[in-house]
Parts: C-alpha cells; sequence; structure tokens
C-alpha cells in the first residue's frame, strides 16, 4: 500500500508543479492551486503563518502573489515517503545588481490525502536572506502588493482530521 501511496502523491505532487509553472509563466492564475487541496487543508507560508481551508488557501494565493509576478520557484530534487512529499526549491527574484536573479533555497513538505488532494503544506525558507535581497535590489512593492499579517498564526501542525498521517509512512 506504501508503494502505491508513494505513486499516487508524486503524480499529484507533479501535476501541481506544472499548474505552478503555468501560473509563473501567467497563463493561469495562483489561486488555482488551491484545487489541490482538501477542504479542510492547512498551507504554512514563512510569511503569511497558517493559512486554514481550502477557500482561505484560495485567497491567501491570489492576495500573496500580487506584485510578485516575477518571482519564480524552479524545483531542484523531491522525494516522496508514505504520505509525504517533501522537496527542495529555490526562490527567485531579482534582478540582482549584476543582472542575475536572487535565489533563496527553500524545503515544502506536503502530505497526501488522496484523490490528487494535499491536506497541508508546510514551506520554509530562510526570511532574512529574503530580506537581504530585497534590500540590495532597491526592491519596492507593485501597487497590487499585499503584506503580509503583522502578526501570523505559527501553528504548524496537520488538520485535525489528518494527523493520523504523521506517524504513517
Amino acid at each position: 500500500m506504501t508503494r502505491e501511496i508513494e505513486t499516487e502523491a508524486l503524480a499529484a505532487y507533479r501535476r501541481y508543479i506544472e499548474v505552478r509553472g503555468r501560473i509563473v509563466a501567467q497563463r493561469r492564475s495562483w489561486e488555482e492551486l488551491a484545487d489541490f487541496f482538501t477542504e479542510d487543508a492547512v498551507f504554512i507560508d514563512p510569511a503569511w503563518g497558517r493559512v486554514e481551508g481550502r477557500d482561505n488557501i484560495r485567497e491567501f494565493m491570489r492576495a500573496s502573489m500580487q506584485g510578485l509576478e516575477d518571482w519564480s520557484f524552479p524545483e531542484l530534487w523531491t522525494t516522496v515517503d508514505g504520505h509525504r512529499v517533501v522537496t527542495m526549491w529555490e526562490q527567485r527574484i531579482g534582478p540582482a545588481a549584476d543582472g542575475r536573479k536572487n535565489t533563496q533555497p527553500g524545503i515544502s513538505v506536503l502530505y497526501y490525502a488522496g484523490d490528487g488532494l494535499f491536506c497541508y503544506e508546510f514551506d520554509q525558507l530562510n526570511m532574512a536572506h529574503v530580506l537581504e535581497d530585497l534590500r540590495a535590489m532597491k526592491w519596492r512593492p507593485s501597487g497590487a502588493f499585499h503584506a503580509p499579517p503583522a502578526e501570523p498564526v505559527r501553528d504548524w501542525s496537520l488538520p485535525p482530521a489528518w494527523r493520523h498521517l504523521e506517524t504513517e509512512a
């Protein structure tokens, strides 16, 4: 059963990344990523904190990415362990003074719930590094930019209905 779950989880994640690639190319909208999550899913963002529920994830995706349309997130590697998908990626913002993109490494942990859906995503990257790069490039948000909440919720637990997945590998 574990092998089947891992195969399903990886296939669902590849579809997620395919859609994200189309979003970065500005052929789709960020809100569409919410369709990969269960109704009761939790998304943890390093700046925005905990977002609960598919509808709130949809709104978070819309609001958090406004004004950041030139940012991208290419994958470096991905592995699957039971219901868990763990991936390392780069956050690319820029341009830097030399014309290249500034990059910061990030890690995501997703829990696969079945039926092509995830019930949880935890994204982590060094926000100090991001802020250093933004200062160095003298970045200013566009008029459409939405700042993260002043006091984000930092609870990183899985949704209650899916906590059993923590021990299932």
